[in-house]
């Protein structure tokens, strides 16, 4: 008996339910998952105000039925919650319109935070609020976990293809068109930081030197 028939998952919103019972009607067989609640707090928001749904698998052993499922069966695909953002969660628009705008910020975010290499993506969310968050690709995240588990140390995800992390500036966001328009302003640089940390808190868990940083920064903001 294939194992997706016989798990029963716990859902963002505290309800139990099958694979069969999560796809039901979904025309995308993708499968988003939670695997620590509390720090993808954000994503969990931005999925149930899309009334999107994921499920909960915050256990070591989550990862072997994932991929067991997975090669049981091919149409199924397990994503992260805060894997690429979904169209889902964006505005129709035409990507050329963003090219500038993708363009200018890219460039302003990696000479302020002297990140030479840091992928940079500008979307039209719908939700105002967000300004910014770090997405990374299903793919990059199962290799920087095989790297991990298998202790290869000093090996760059980057050398694999996709970028380890990309940072997602929200077009509809007002600090976000600020920059856009005022990138040679004095407050520039320090508004730069302040997003792209908060995108990083909502991600993972900051270097103790960098949340020293980003307490003065909000301090002095």
């Amino acid at each position: 008996e294939k194992v997706k028939d016989v798990i029963i998952y716990k859902d963002i919103d505290g309800k139990y339910l099958t694979l069969d019972e999560y796809l039901d009607g979904k025309e995308e067989k993708d499968v988003y998952y939670v695997s620590d609640p509390q720090t993808q707090s954000q994503y969990i928001n931005m999925f149930k105000e899309q009334d999107m749904d994921a499920v909960i698998l915050n256990h070591n052993i989550d990862s072997a039925f994932i991929t067991q499922i997975e090669q049981q069966n091919q149409h199924i695909k397990f994503k992260r919650i805060d894997a690429d953002v979904e169209d889902a969660l964006k505005e129709d628009v035409d990507e050329k319109e963003l090219d500038e705008i993708k363009t200018s910020l890219t460039d302003l975010f990696r000479k302020t935070l002297n990140k030479e290499n840091l992928e940079v993506h500008v979307e039209k969310l719908k939700d105002a609020k967000i300004s910014s968050i770090i997405t990374l690709s299903e793919e990059s995240r199962r290799m920087q976990d095989m790297m991990k588990m298998y202790a290869m140390p000093g090996m760059d995800p980057n050398m694999f293809g996709a970028p380890a992390q990309v940072l997602t500036l929200n077009a509809n966001n007002t600090l976000v068109k600020y920059l856009f328009e005022h990138g040679d302003a004095d407050n520039a640089k320090i508004i730069c930081e302040q997003l792209y940390d908060l995108a990083m808190l909502s991600h993972t868990t900051l270097a103790p030197d960098e949340m020293t940083k980003f307490v003065q920064r909000s301090n002095e903001i």
